[in-house]
């Protein structure tokens, strides 16, 4: 109590707040038993207010607190008593409620403000799944799950799982029903979900085309009443039969759609229309489809419908008609916006980048995707009824040309001008092409481009190359980043032997269009001149990649593993050719040739007569299967062979010998005799004919002997003569020439120096060389060839050496790349360029 102040009635309220007062001390209240007992005692609770004592200092009372006179504490802290005041009167009430203090503590509890001592809070109830409710909710969700697991199926592609998933849906869905009927909510059915699952289904049948299930189902909506605009499905009928070919059919239900459709849905019924007139095309009720049209170009007008409008106005020749279906087609509103709202303004910022943030969106790519099938379906329009409006086709396209000109496609103009020009050319008149083409060389650059490239083509398929090297240059100073005029460009150069140049324009064209395959392809063919085999092969793999099933790029594939000496890729490539190319006999002819020097006789064996069979004029074909026979001693068969070489070559008394050979080779001694004769009649100088009579004539003891004795002695006495004069005439020159250049050795060298620059002395000096010496003995040249040709009395018959095949594909220089042509069409590919085919397709599409 030594701590403890009374404070006297005169002191200051409010004084002594500052001091400390162990009274207050919170550190031992579990050790003081008077807190304690009051804590657990009903002393401890609030005592109810009374008006006896108002809990205020007001009205001269002391105030209940330890600074006004109180009761002597009974704690042994010296705390002061809270559970009565002075006179044994209740403690008055504090505005604040102490906390973890309640009214309701009973005897016994410990203290738990937080209620701690009761454990975490039970789990929250789960609902019970037994439930008939519960059970038709989870089947809907799994039914909503698999409809929509059918539909991503159907996005990605994957049609049986779309399928798949539909059924089990439907499954489901029919499980869900009869959940509701035993719970006795039959009337509570989802007719929603239901519609939406035979819906879903009917369609993957249509997509899996299965025809009739799908019928089926869709018949099963239709014909419930319940489902509301249910009928608009006999348009998805009618596409089914459509697809059947089942027009009448597709027609009724057409009509029957059309009539369920109120006239509020303007734009359905137009569709629908627009069906029925394209059915009625198929049917060839082009009357019937021009109602349809007619109706749907005065409601709401559009461009398929005026297109198939003036294709059924052309099918019944109305010339009149035609004319007012174009000017309406050119008419049609497209609903897009002018492109000059795309052009930026240079003064403002934002404009500027809200305008390249829309430049490439999917409205403005979906607005140019409308105006190209525009433009498309105008210009088919405007070729197909050109030749027929007017006596001329020009007068037709003049018209066209007018009519376009004073529409909203002006640009269209010009490219009709050129497609004039390109009808000129498929009717072989090449001036009047090229009059048209001349007409553009003063308007804009695009189309003056568009008409050299189209010119320097033309020139240079005439191989007028000066001509076409001057369109070409006009035609990249008009647009140099057109990539045919850089092509055309490229051919006038390699036409000059000057490859390294010609390539670089080929690699221009590239730059400029990476997928231009006329370049690629070109550059290739430029490579491989100059020796480059590896770079070459490397382009016509990339144009591979990209011409999966080009017959031309696998033929130059197989060529140059050829000449990188890879016959195995060789073979491999010409046989992915003749998948492409089955019956090509100049390619199965080259697959003989490979399996051949590889040494697979029967492999070459079946390629040559493959090629024989599609292509029986081959010489050097014909020539090897001869050989083959004659070498496995079937001279019988080899017969045939040589008896068509014959025919083809029947000044070369090589093949007939043969005929004669085999016949005496398979003991048919009479047939070789009347053989041999007849080709001595044919050529009575033929030394090596006369032998084999001399022989055959005294195996047989004929009389004739004799005879062919006397004239193969006269034919071996001229030989000898023609040889001694050529071999005179020889040593003659030679004597002549070597004197004359020993008096004149330096005014020669002089003039080859300054002749140099114009002529090659040695290509003229060989040209000379070779005219004499066929000039002096050009008979017995040919006989001692022939000779040297055949094989002796006693020699057995091998075949000459394998030529190297030309396989080159023929195609005219620039001209759009084509199918490989047969052998009949092929020539040397180091005589002339054009078998190079360096294609580059021109024309416009």
């Amino acid at each position: 109590m030594e701590h403890v102040h009374l404070a006297a009635e005169e002191d200051d309220l409010y004084s002594g707040y500052n001091d400390y007062n162990p009274t207050f001390d919170s550190e031992e209240l579990d050790n003081d038993a008077g807190f304690q007992q009051a804590v657990r005692t009903s002393h401890g609770r609030r005592p109810p207010m009374t008006a006896k004592f108002p809990g205020t200092a007001i009205g001269g009372r002391a105030l209940g607190t330890s600074f006004g006179s109180r009761m002597p504490m009974a704690s042994s802290m010296g705390r002061p008593m809270t559970g009565a005041v002075q006179d044994g009167a209740a403690r008055p009430m504090t505005a604040v409620r102490a906390a973890g203090y309640s009214s309701a503590m009973t005897r016994g509890s410990t203290f738990d403000p937080l209620g701690q001592s009761k454990g975490p809070a039970p789990p929250l109830e789960g609902k019970s799944e037994d439930t008939p409710d519960e059970k038709v909710k989870i089947l809907e969700k799994k039914v909503n799950d698999l409809i929509e697991e059918s539909c991503l199926a159907h996005g990605l592609g994957d049609l049986q799982l779309s399928l798949d998933r539909a059924k089990e849906a439907g499954r489901k869905e029919r499980a869900l029903v009869r959940q509701r009927e035993q719970s006795g909510n039959a009337d509570h059915i989802n007719l929603d979900l239901t519609y939406s699952v035979l819906f879903n289904l009917a369609t993957q049948y249509a997509n899996n085309d299965m025809y009739a299930e799908a019928l089926n189902t869709y018949q099963v909506i239709v014909k419930n009443k319940m489902f509301s605009n249910a009928g608009r499905l006999k348009v998805n009928m009618a596409n089914i039969h459509f697809k059947q070919k089942n027009y009448p059919k597709a027609i009724k239900l057409y009509r029957m759609a059309l009539d369920q459709i109120s006239n509020s849905h303007k734009e359905m019924r137009i569709k629908i229309m627009q069906n029925i007139g394209v059915v009625f095309i198929r049917m060839g009720q082009y009357s019937d489809a021009i109602t349809s049209f007619e109706h749907i170009m005065s409601e709401c007008p559009n461009i398929k419908t005026g297109f198939n409008l003036i294709l059924c106005y052309y099918a019944i020749g109305d010339r009149e008609r035609m004319k007012k279906a174009f000017q309406k087609l050119i008419c049609v509103p497209l609903g897009i916006d002018e492109e000059d709202k795309y052009i930026p303004p240079n003064d403002d910022t934002h404009a500027n980048l809200v305008i390249e943030a829309i430049k490439n969106d999917k409205l403005h790519q979906m607005e140019r995707e409308r105006k190209a099938l525009a433009e498309k379906f105008i210009m088919t329009s405007a070729k197909l009824i050109a030749p027929a409006i007017e006596a001329t086709f020009a007068a037709g396209f003049d018209w066209c040309v007018d009519m376009v000109k004073s529409s909203q496609y002006v640009e269209l103009a010009n490219d009709l001008e050129i497609n004039k020009a390109i009808t000129y050319l498929r009717q072989r008149d090449f001036n009047q092409a090229v009059e048209t083409l001349k007409t553009f060389e003063k308007k804009d650059s695009r189309v003056k481009s568009a008409a050299a490239t189209n010119l320097s083509f033309l020139y240079f398929l005439e191989k007028d190359y000066d001509q076409a090297d001057r369109y070409a240059d006009l035609a990249m100073t008009a647009d140099r980043y057109n990539p045919a005029a850089l092509i055309n460009k490229g051919n006038t150069v390699f036409v000059k032997k000057d490859y390294e140049k010609a390539a670089e324009f080929y690699k221009e064209a590239l730059r400029n269009d990476s997928s231009c395959t006329e370049a690629l392809y070109n550059l290739g063919l430029t490579y491989k001149r100059l020796g480059r085999l590896e770079e070459s092969l490397d382009c016509f793999l990339k144009l591979h990649a990209i011409l999966r099933n080009s017959a031309q790029v696998m033929w130059q594939l197989a060529n140059l593993f050829e000449m990188l000496e890879d016959p195995h890729q060789a073979i491999e490539w010409l046989m992915q050719l003749i998948t492409v190319t089955p019956t090509d006999p100049q390619v199965l002819a080259k697959l003989g040739e490979l399996y051949d020097s590889e040494g697979d006789k029967s492999q070459a064996f079946q390629y040559y007569q493959e090629s024989f069979r599609y292509f029986p004029s081959n010489i050097d074909v014909i020539e090897w299967l001869g050989a083959y026979y004659i070498d496995t001693q079937f001279c019988e068969k080899a017969i045939q062979y040589f008896e068509r070489a014959t025919l083809i070559q029947p000044t070369q008394v090589k093949w007939q010998l043969m005929v004669a050979s085999c016949y005496r080779r398979s003991g048919n001694y009479q047939k070789a005799l009347e053989t041999y004769k007849d080709i001595h009649r044919k050529f009575p100088e033929n030394v090596e004919c006369l032998r084999f009579l001399v022989r055959l004539c005294t195996d047989m003891g004929m009389k004739e002997v004799q005879d062919y004795a006397t004239k193969l002695k006269k034919v071996e006495k001229m030989k000898e003569i023609r040889e001694q004069r050529v071999k005179s005439a020889r040593e003659g020159s030679a004597r002549g020439t070597r004197r004359e250049g020993s008096a004149s050795s330096e005014v020669d060298i002089k003039a080859v120096s300054h002749s140099e620059p114009k002529h090659s002395p040695l290509l003229a000096q060989g040209r000379d060389s070779g005219h004499s010496s066929h000039g002096t003995s050009a008979k017995g040249e040919r006989l001692s060839a022939k000779m040297r040709a055949l094989p002796g009395s006693n020699e057995p018959y091998e075949a000459s050496s394998q030529r190297d095949i030309d396989a080159s594909y023929v195609d005219p220089l620039g001209a759009p790349m084509e199918r490989p042509k047969t052998a009949a069409k092929k020539r040397n590919e180091e005589d002339e360029f054009a078998d190079e085919e360096l294609g580059d397709d021109l024309l416009p599409e």
